[in-house]
């Protein structure tokens, strides 16, 4: 069996900048679970997508996305890229200005919209996100600031390290400076211990210290149980990010850019849009720019991987 993919950057207008992502925007009606997440494991990248024909009519495509460990119920880099992608390839027909779809995901119908140019390229891509959930609240700071190599006392005393969610749970956890951010070093033995298997096993830590003039917040995402020690760009982490930011008072506005993958060499530039409405948000977007790196294909013996 050959499966036809490409590859592409996404959160960035640049090549090699963003978050890696591998689409197959045509595969088998019938391709299985267990092969897909084998290709994403081949593949290594933070995620792989596969897009299929809706079940729901009403919809779009559906959307399968994959870490090289775990297949997710929602994604946002792969989300956008997909999106990105199939515009790209005409999949998605002529173009002229602005178009809306939807994606079939594990949490639910997602809205995309692309913004393309004049040259009908795709400029932007925006995502719709659930309204965040505010979770769990981690008392221990200290063991909190020992998983991330830091002390204590460089962990911002008015924001609570918390679980937020969009339909993928992720620990917040805000820093006083931009230094201390660039110093982490995950612990992988005390993240075993205390938050692997939990609702915080994903971390993400940010500070309102920047590296760019215009950026709001410098971000960075490790997820060991996914497969991904640290996450170039995490559009998922974004709503909630910004629904944390503005709760706490961290920033003045919902119009936020969120530099991330600095520190691991791929720098990515992802916009949140947001507004509060009492004690909700909504409604909550995420975007940002892609950048086509190239395709491929894989040749796959289906009934050997099967057996095994």
């Amino acid at each position: 069996m050959r499966l036809n993919y490409h590859l592409l950057d996404v959160f960035s207008e640049r090549q090699f900048g963003g978050n890696q992502l591998a689409v197959f925007p045509d595969p088998p009606r019938d391709l299985p679970a267990r092969a897909m997440q084998a290709i994403a494991k081949e593949l290594n990248l933070s995620e792989t997508t596969f897009v299929f024909p809706p079940h729901d009519k009403s919809n779009d495509f559906r959307l399968r996305i994959f870490t090289p460990a775990a297949e997710l119920p929602m994604a946002g880099h792969p989300t956008i890229g997909s999106a990105y992608m199939l515009a790209r390839l005409g999949t998605l027909g002529r173009i002229d200005g602005e178009k809306s779809i939807t994606f079939e995901e594990g949490v639910g119908p997602i809205t995309v919209t692309l913004r393309v140019r004049a040259d009908g390229e795709p400029a932007e891509v925006w995502m719709r996100q659930p309204s965040p959930q505010f979770l769990d609240i981690q008392d221990d700071r200290r063991l909190i600031a020992e998983i991330l190599s830091l002390s204590a006392d460089e962990l911002r005393p008015d924001a609570p390290v918390q679980v937020l969610s969009s339909g993928l749970p992720f620990l917040y956890v805000a820093i006083k400076s931009l230094d201390a951010v660039r110093r982490i070093r995950l612990r992988h033995d005390k993240w075993a211990d205390h938050l692997a298997g939990t609702r915080g096993e994903n971390i993400f830590v940010t500070t309102t210290e920047t590296v760019r003039e215009d950026s709001t917040v410098h971000s960075r995402m490790f997820a060991p149980a996914l497969g991904i020690n640290e996450d170039p760009a995490t559009g998922s982490a974004s709503g909630p990010l910004g629904a944390y930011l503005l709760k706490y008072n961290l920033v003045q506005t919902g119009d936020i850019i969120s530099e991330q993958g600095f520190e691991i060499g791929r720098p990515s530039i992802l916009r949140i849009a947001l507004r509060r409405r009492g004690k909700t948000f909504s409604p909550v977007a995420v975007g940002g720019a892609c950048a086509y790196i190239g395709y491929g294909s894989l040749c796959i013996d289906l009934d050997r991987l099967m057996l095994e």
